[in-house]
């Protein structure tokens, strides 16, 4: 089976690869300042997301010019320079006042090796000030904008503490089609009391609501989250690597042939992983991930 990748995508779009530079610009999230919440998500790390971010105390073109040095690093010499994303990761980076915003993406966007925006954020966090910033951004370099959904089912949005319903995420989808933005959904695979037809009937929706790509992310149970309590007490048991890899094939086979699959796992944390200890070996997930899908 034949699925459309995040680095055949960029190489048919841009001509070649582009290498992510995850960035922290300092922000918060509803779910922790007392908006919404004050204790985040149930499975989000005190990072925010964003572990692999840089040092917030520096300034975007600062951590941009850190993350270009340690890609070029890895790089035979005689390699041509490369362009970057600018991966505005840690917590929610559409919350802040609009001027704020416009001050740190334009950083990004005025940095000559960088291609394109891309902005994890939540789909309550899209007022329409922040729809037309967006808006401005795309019109001078592609901007992406990467929606945290995890799951479409009410039962489990309320078990992780999300914080919004279901037509929040509809809603954003749309206003963020509507000015061309570059939209990809977030999906958390074996969250606690999901059944393998819930994760399937969440990547559907997804692939039918108009989203450009998904992430599949595989649950990680980290230290210090709240949903380490409930692994410890015995309440839910992540998923084996066979069950990840099946789940994921079935995934596949219901996402339209245009959606532009951006991860089929997920990098935790060694340091504060505590399950499932087999995805540490990243390297080997894939091969078996990559082998599962090219014998569909």
């Amino acid at each position: 089976m034949e699925y459309l990748s995040l680095n055949k995508y960029l190489r048919d779009t841009y001509g070649r690869k582009l290498y992510k530079i995850s960035i922290d610009g300092g922000f918060t999230c509803p779910n922790r300042d007392g908006k919404i919440g004050n204790g985040g998500c149930i499975f989000c790390s005190g990072e925010g997301s964003g572990d692999f971010a840089s040092d917030r105390r520096l300034s975007i073109k600062e951590q941009i010019d850190d993350g270009i040095k340690k890609v070029i690093n890895k790089m035979p010499s005689d390699y041509v320079k490369p362009s970057f994303i600018a991966y505005f990761q840690a917590f929610t980076n559409t919350y802040a006042d609009v001027s704020r915003l416009r001050k740190l993406y334009m950083e990004a966007v005025n940095h000559e090796d960088i291609a394109i925006i891309s902005i994890a954020t939540r789909p309550d966090c899209l007022g329409e000030d922040v729809i037309c910033l967006l808006d401005e951004i795309n019109k001078i370099k592609p901007v992406w904008v990467e929606l945290g959904l995890q799951t479409i089912h009410d039962k489990s949005a309320k078990y992780i503490r999300r914080g919004y319903d279901l037509c929040v995420y509809d809603e954003a989808v749309r206003n963020l089609k509507k000015i061309n933005i570059n939209v990809i959904t977030h999906v958390i695979i074996g969250l606690p009391f999901e059944s393998r037809e819930d994760i399937i009937e969440t990547v559907k929706y997804v692939g039918d609501s108009g989203s450009d790509g998904i992430k599949l992310q595989l649950l990680h149970v980290l230290k210090g989250t709240d949903l380490l309590k409930d692994y410890e007490n015995g309440l839910f048991k992540c998923l084996e690597m066979d069950e990840y890899i099946d789940i994921i094939c079935e995934c596949l086979k219901v996402l339209p042939d245009n959606v532009v699959i951006h991860r089929l796992t997920g990098d935790g944390n060694k340091k504060m992983l505590i399950a499932p200890l087999w995805s540490a070996d990243k390297k080997r997930v894939l091969n078996a991930l990559n082998k599962a899908i090219s014998d569909l």
